[in-house]
């Protein structure tokens, strides 16, 4: 069945409900009936064993950035993740590598695939050079894995600072006409890059940043979406092409230009996640303007602009090189949280670095998440489910 986007009421900036909901609990019945009440409410709390998807795109020199944002995900997250990475041929072996040497109390927490870059319609050479080096490859995830229902597409310069779980929830946040999720490009119009500078439609009143895309795919298939082409809608394959064509002396940062043009045509197809869940050097550099960050500390890190490789911005730099060189088997705040603590000691004389507690409050609160569920996981082992 063929679906349009329709309007749709206001979306919610709310985070998703991460707990159960409160009420009167009920005597327990069949496997939880001989579990002691502690051990009921882990059994009863914990994660679904079904699979995340994480998608990502790498080309050139991103190999070590790559693999940093994958270990940050498998470090923080509860489910198993299936990881989808698109790469130059030459880089597959060197992924398969690198994982490789996990350690095994790792690697059986994932699955990955290597794709190679493809594109299934208009000139690959041209989608190829849009923007970054093959980051175009993004608008085909729902053409190319059509037997994945959802998943979440990071940039190489992402890192997970608390579980994939947790963003991952926000699919059931999704209305009835929302296939996918973004984050603001900008917390304030006036000094926002498309309320300024843009020449062609974008989505709201500052755009959206296209680094962290949470996506229902069926959906996505699913759709037809209007479009500024034809009076008809466009199913979401045969619109890319004609769209870049349309539009491509007029973008400036390539396929997530093209999205938020497609949001701005289908603007109730969009779910909008608080800035927290895509935090960029933009949320602190010019004075903090991030309040989801400010309330609840930062959830998903975006280093864009190189930062994570320069000195621009070394708050940014220390979480990236903490996080690169913690062994995986160390203690998790002895050999990751302390130090990064020590690191940005060096960074107060930067505005970003002048909110320290934005950066640290999540992690911290994830690693003693970490700690304690492997405790309880010890401590039940003996335990059948």
């Amino acid at each position: 069945m063929k679906l349009y986007c329709k309007a749709a009421a206001p979306v919610s900036k709310r985070e998703p409900r991460l707990g159960r909901n409160p009420g009167k609990r009920s005597p327990a019945r069949g496997k939880f009936a001989n579990v002691r009440p502690g051990e009921q409410k882990y059994l009863k709390e914990r994660p679904s064993l079904q699979w995340m998807h994480l998608a990502v795109v790498a080309c050139g020199n991103r190999l070590e950035e790559t693999l940093i944002m994958l270990k940050s995900a498998v470090l923080f997250s509860y489910r198993k993740l299936k990881f989808h990475i698109f790469a130059e041929d030459s880089l597959k072996p060197e992924f398969e590598k690198k994982l490789r040497e996990w350690p095994s109390s790792y690697t059986k927490k994932f699955e990955y695939h290597v794709y190679p870059i493809a594109f299934s319609v208009g000139n690959a050479q041209e989608w190829k050079k849009l923007f970054k080096p093959c980051a175009a490859q993004r608008l085909f995830l729902p053409v190319i894995l059509k037997d994945v229902d959802s998943l979440l597409y990071v940039d190489t310069d992402v890192l997970f600072l608390r579980p994939m779980d947790d963003i991952w929830r926000f699919l059931k946040e999704f209305n009835s006409t929302q296939l996918a999720a973004m984050a603001p490009e900008h917390e304030i119009p006036k000094i926002g890059w498309y309320s300024r500078f843009a020449r062609h439609p974008y989505y709201g009143t500052t755009g959206v940043n296209s680094g962290v895309m949470l996506m229902n795919l069926t959906r996505i298939r699913n759709t037809q979406f209007k479009n500024s082409m034809i009076p008809t809608g466009l199913m979401w394959e045969e619109m890319l092409y004609p769209l870049y064509q349309k539009y491509k002396n007029y973008i400036t940062w390539g396929d997530q230009d093209l999205l938020n043009i497609i949001f701005y045509f289908n603007p109730e197809c969009l779910y909008v996640f608080p800035c927290q869940w895509n935090y960029r050097p933009d949320h602190c550099m010019y004075g903090s303007n991030c309040k989801g960050a400010e309330e609840e500390g930062i959830s998903v890190l975006h280093g864009n602009r190189g930062v994570y490789h320069d000195d621009k911005q070394p708050t940014f730099k220390a979480l990236y090189e903490v996080i690169r060189d913690f062994p995986f088997e160390d203690n998790l705040f002895q050999s990751l949280y302390y130090p990064l603590q020590s690191k940005f000691l060096d960074t107060v004389h930067t505005l970003c670095g002048r909110i320290p507690q934005v950066f640290l409050k999540q992690i911290e609160k994830t690693m003693k998440k970490v700690y304690e569920n492997r405790v309880i996981v010890h401590m039940g082992a003996n335990y059948r489910y």
